[in-house]
C-alpha cells in the first residue's frame, strides 16, 4: 500500500495547461490531476510512446482529436476516455481530468508530433 497525501503533489503549468502529479514508487502505474484551458499541444499532437491513459473528466467539457483517423470527440463532465501508447491526440476546451497511467508516465516517453 501506498498513501500520498495531497501536500506531496507537485505542481506543473504550461501554456494553457496545468496539473498536479502525485509522486509514486510504482512504476506500473501513477497519478495526475489535469486542467485544460486551450488546445493542447497548441499546434499537431502528443503521443505517449509507453504508457495508456485513462481519462475521467470531473468537470468541464471538450474535444479529444486523433491524429491517425483526423476523428473529433466531444466529451463532457463524467465521461471516460482511454487513450493507448503510440495513439497521437490532442485535447480542445475547458475541463479537468483525473488521470492515471500504466505503465506509470514519464516526460522521456512523451513526445509532441506534427
Amino acid at each position: 500500500m501506498e498513501y500520498i497525501a495531497k501536500e506531496k503533489a507537485e505542481f506543473y503549468s504550461g501554456d494553457g495547461y496545468s496539473g498536479m502529479d502525485y509522486p509514486s514508487l510504482d512504476k506500473d502505474i501513477n497519478f495526475a490531476v489535469i486542467n485544460i484551458s486551450t488546445r493542447s499541444p497548441k499546434t499537431g499532437y502528443q503521443v505517449n510512446t509507453a504508457c495508456k491513459e485513462l481519462l475521467y473528466i470531473m468537470n468541464g467539457n471538450g474535444t479529444l482529436y486523433m491524429k491517425n483517423d483526423s476523428s473529433e470527440t466531444k466529451f463532457k463532465q463524467g465521461d471516460v476516455i482511454v487513450i493507448d501508447k503510440n495513439e497521437c491526440y490532442a485535447f480542445d476546451g475547458n475541463f479537468e481530468a483525473a488521470v492515471p497511467c500504466t505503465p506509470a508516465w514519464t516526460s522521456e516517453q512523451h513526445e509532441y508530433v506534427d
